[in-house]
């Protein structure tokens, strides 16, 4: 398992925008499976929605592409450093399957498909209480 400390010391992301919370198990250039504590204190919940909380969607992709960062920064391939970016260039085949609302807690599952080019492929599910909520493919790239 990987801490919120060690996380932070390999993404640029902060609070707000820092969406996982720990990292449950990663198998080096392959998978990762994380998990985001959903709070009713996070600031997107005060507009989406006020009379019933919401996460958007678009916070679970980066949660997913966060995710997907990390794999990454962890050994994909070498010349990737702790100071190397990930960047999200790319999102399809999209599927919000279910709301995520504050109490849940969103386990991110990650899975390297491909490497072209310095275009890295994931494919990239979300759950809640083993429940498939969110999936998509994922493109970045990195800059190192």
């Amino acid at each position: 398992m990987i801490d919120i400390e060690k996380i932070k010391t390999l993404l640029p992301h902060r609070y707000p925008f820092l969406l996982i919370d720990r990292v449950i198990e990663v198998e080096k250039g392959k998978s990762i499976k994380a998990l985001k504590n959903v709070s009713i204190n996070e600031p997107s919940f005060q507009g989406h929605f006020p009379a019933k909380a919401v996460m958007p969607g678009v916070l679970i992709i980066e949660a997913l592409t966060q995710a997907a960062g990390l794999l990454g920064l962890l050994g994909l391939e070498e010349g990737i450093s702790e100071d190397s970016l990930f960047y999200l260039v790319g999102v399809d085949k999209v599927r919000i399957r279910k709301p995520v609302v504050p109490g849940d807690q969103l386990i991110l599952d990650v899975k390297l498909i491909s490497v072209r080019r310095n275009i890295f492929k994931f494919n990239g599910s979300a759950y809640v209480d083993s429940q498939l909520i969110t999936s998509a493919e994922l493109l970045t790239t990195v800059i190192t």
